[in-house]
């Protein structure tokens, strides 16, 4: 047990490691060395897990999907605005979310990634949506699989545009723009009236997820949990592998 758990966090902190290295010098300008260096590992424990550099791209690419919790809404309307946002919030801040985004998104002369993360997204929409559906949600013409697919786009194109023109620094404004424009041709006007559209939407909402677990953190170590080994910095939610 104790082995499999120094496998796993060997393995996130080659991810983390590999991404900032992708995110840095994209794929081709990326080498396993740096990877190395900056994750403290040896080279053989980099190939234990990754049998090439293309098979830690994919692993980066990947990784991206658990790191976009929010919580359970009442209104799931709500839920599918505070995906696009908390992404939004963490893609500058979070390098697996950044560099999985050149790779899958062609932002680089490789990019090519069994169709990259746009499916895991599109399906992940595509979900809550259909829940929103099943709430009354919205309106009649509304199907979730094409309306997933078609958000799912507009936020990509979104993020490409804001990442060549301001290195993604207006990124939260130009999603949530994008979302009010969106949200009232998907939700009936009842529902619409009480969606939180603001700029700083994902922000509040990953501040949310912090303290929910720092009290679970602690609420813990007051039942003696969690004692033993520490866990790592961004181990679960939105900042998790």
């Amino acid at each position: 047990m104790v082995r499999q758990e120094r496998a796993v966090r060997t393995r996130r902190l080659i991810l983390e490691a590999a991404a900032s290295v992708f995110d840095e010098y994209g794929y081709e300008g990326a080498t396993i060395g740096e990877v190395v260096a900056r994750a403290g590992v040896t080279r053989g424990a980099v190939y234990f897990h990754f049998a090439s550099k293309r098979e830690l791209a994919q692993g980066v690419v990947e990784e991206q999907f658990g790191r976009d919790e929010i919580p359970e809404r009442h209104c799931k309307l709500q839920e599918f605005v505070d995906l696009g946002m908390v992404v939004a919030h963490l893609m500058p801040r979070d390098p697996l979310l950044s560099a999985g985004a050149r790779l899958s998104l062609g932002q680089d002369v490789f990019g090519d990634f069994s169709g990259g993360a746009a499916p895991g997204w599109i399906e992940r929409a595509e979900c809550v949506l259909k829940l929103a559906g099943e709430r009354g949600e919205l309106l009649p013409q509304v199907v979730p699989a094409e309306t997933a697919w078609l958000v799912t786009g507009a936020w990509t194109g979104v993020q490409i545009q804001s990442q060549k023109m301001s290195g993604r620094a207006d990124l939260e404004r130009r999603v949530a723009v994008l979302y009010q424009h969106l949200m009232p041709s998907i939700a009936v006007p009842g529902v619409l009236a009480t969606l939180d559209l603001g700029v700083d939407r994902g922000g509040r909402v990953v501040a949310e997820l912090e303290a929910a677990r720092a009290a679970a953190a602690g609420s813990g170590e007051g039942r003696g949990e969690g004692k033993g080994e520490p866990v790592e910095a961004g181990a679960a939610g939105a900042g998790s592998a």
